[in-house]
């Protein structure tokens, strides 16, 4: 399997703007996924999180055995500002991996930003399969009770110009405190030298403390691989 070296969260809509989407309470968050690849078998990852007034700060392991996968990696992020938002991240990995992005956001009911990533090209599973040696645009709008709908467009711009990814996602708060995230993908480029256009998605259902996610990514990282995702996790 064909891996893209991976962009911080920047890559993904709702990451832009996440000071104000996510909670400040609790600390920690912990996930455990499940992957089902089409064409190389399935593969487990475990993730925690913390969130402090230094930022986010995360480890995590990935194992797929039949893509001869075994990796730790880590990073953190942060925003900073209030009218003109910026957030820096950087990752490490095992296997020489380094990686890091930058996010740049202003508005607030209505918003806007851009990001860009640079890695240093070593082997890197990437597990939120966007391109991300990338650049990236992204607007939406934020309501009062919770509810946040943004559109966000991530381009390759270093070894693999034609991969690109346009996401539409809402945020839906429910009563109990429970809230409601899809996310629809569509992406286009070149996998073995035929050109690609298809759709995925991912649906998260959140309660207080617990959420779970499943996801469908085609062509997953613009290999030959359909991957099936599948996510539970508590906040703690």
């Amino acid at each position: 399997m064909r891996t893209i070296p991976a962009l911080i969260a920047a890559a993904v809509a709702l990451s832009f703007g996440a000071a104000h989407a996510e909670d400040a309470s609790p600390d920690f968050k912990f996930t455990a996924t499940g992957f089902k690849f089409s064409e190389n078998g399935s593969g487990v990852d475990v993730n925690l999180r913390h969130s402090s007034d230094f930022g986010n700060a995360w480890i995590g392991y990935f194992r797929a055995p039949k893509l001869d996968a075994n990796q730790w990696r880590g990073g953190w992020d942060r925003s900073f500002g209030e009218a003109i938002r910026l957030q820096p991240s950087v990752q490490i990995a095992s296997g020489g991996f380094v990686g890091g992005s930058i996010n740049l956001e202003t508005g607030e009911r209505w918003f806007a930003g851009v990001g860009f990533g640079r890695t240093n090209l070593r082997p890197y599973y990437n597990l939120n399969f966007d391109p991300n040696d990338s650049w990236s645009l992204a607007a939406g709008y934020r309501g009062e009770n919770g509810q946040n709908y943004s559109a966000s467009y991530i381009r390759d711009n270093r070894e693999n110009p034609d991969q690109q990814h346009f996401h539409l996602t809402s945020r839906t708060p429910l009563d109990g405190k429970q809230r409601l995230t899809l996310d629809v993908l569509y992406k286009r480029g070149l996998v073995d030298g035929q050109r690609i256009a298809k759709a995925g998605g991912t649906v998260t259902y959140d309660w207080p403390k617990f959420f779970v996610r499943i996801a469908y990514d085609p062509y997953t990282n613009f290999t030959v691989d359909n991957v099936w995702r599948l996510s539970v996790g508590t906040r703690f």
